[in-house]
């Protein structure tokens, strides 16, 4: 029932492959095959799936596997998943799903339809390259396991040569950083409007404040609502960063980063609610900073380019880059790169109103 063909490989190495064949009636019910470096490992493989096969229903389990769509395995990934799926790939796998390809069976996904899917994708979104390329990260996680967890066959090989293709065509690829940098003018606006905010409404989110601390911390919106007055190593100048966002791991990725002097200030002047020092909600924040631009007529500013500017000014006072590192959290060197550029050209921000506002706080 079972066979094993030995294959060459284009580097040289040996494969074993391992086929499956069953028949009823003189017609193929099943036919299944798998590849491994060893023969030994080939062989018993295949007599513990040909065991699993004759099995009272293994045959019928194992044609539903096999006419299992893409949405199955998608369905399957999220069920199965005990690491919590974090908003944007839950979002990007609830958009791939509203798509014909996973309508279709796993084994019939060919290179070619997930290239089709990219292109589709794109028009139909309205999507940059960067962001397909993203879709394409987070489908891809669900095809590396689907056959080896569920028996589903989807075909690795198939979304790793459709990202290759487009990368190549130019439909996927990295974003360009963003360069905007705030002049402290603009500063200076934003901070008076949200003081005088803070003024009129006391009881309302401190954005002076926040945009302060994110400007010195370089922490990300959502970082700084979850910072806990448990994780501040005062003595130390550091604080625990949880959930720090990371390509390939969000929940769970805590870090240390140190605190630079102003940031440390702002904490210590703090008065933690329900133990952390910002219990706000991180859309807000953008969405206030979005808000008071537009009244203010600064155009193409973000709440996020505080930190771009904040990691900027560690290399401007001459900071290598671990120790800018230690500050903003990047895991890995390489992402401070573009910043290699900036040359120690002093504090900009020395005898500024606001930093010596947070030093009498």
């Amino acid at each position: 029932m079972g066979t094993i063909t030995e294959r060459k490989r284009k580097n040289g190495s040996v494969a074993f492959m391992a086929q499956i064949v069953i028949k009823r009636d003189g017609k193929v019910a099943h036919r299944e095959n798998r590849t491994f470096d060893r023969r030994p490992t080939a062989n018993s493989w295949m007599k513990r799936r040909e065991k699993e096969l004759t099995a009272p229903g293994g045959l019928q389990e194992a044609r539903i596997k096999k006419a299992a769509t893409l949405d199955d395995a998608i369905d399957q990934y999220i069920q199965d998943s005990e690491k919590k799926i974090g908003r944007t790939k839950t979002q990007v796998l609830r958009t791939i799903r509203s798509y014909e390809i996973c309508r279709m069976e796993c084994a019939n996904i060919q290179s070619t339809d997930l290239v089709a899917f990219a292109k589709q994708l794109k028009e139909t979104q309205n999507l940059k390259p960067q962001t397909v390329s993203n879709y394409l990260s987070h489908l891809a996680a669900v095809f590396r396991i689907a056959k080896p967890a569920w028996g589903m066959p989807l075909d690795g090989s198939a979304i790793s040569d459709a990202q290759i293709v487009l990368k190549r065509l130019g439909q996927t690829g990295k974003g360009k950083g963003r360069e905007r940098r705030p002049t402290l003018d603009e500063l200076d606006r934003i901070l008076s409007h949200f003081s005088e905010r803070a003024i009129k409404y006391p009881d309302a989110m401190p954005m002076h404040t926040i945009c302060l601390f994110a400007l010195f911390s370089t922490r990300r919106q959502e970082e700084i609502t979850n910072l806990a007055l448990a994780d501040l190593d005062a003595e130390g100048k550091r604080i625990l960063v949880r959930d720090m966002k990371h390509p390939g791991q969000k929940i769970g990725n805590d870090v240390w980063c140190d605190l630079p002097d102003p940031v440390l200030m702002i904490l210590k002047s703090a008065s933690p609610e329900g133990g952390f020092f910002f219990p706000y909600n991180h859309r807000t924040i953008s969405a206030n900073f979005t808000r008071a631009c537009q009244f203010l007529q600064i155009k193409d500013l973000h709440f996020h380019d505080l930190r771009h500017e904040g990691v900027s000014r560690l290399f401007e006072l001459g900071y290598s880059i671990p120790h800018a590192a230690a500050v903003s959290g990047h895991r890995s060197w390489s992402s401070l790169q573009r910043y290699a550029h900036i040359r120690q050209t002093g504090d900009k921000y020395a005898g500024w109103k606001w930093l010596e506002s947070v030093d009498t706080e």
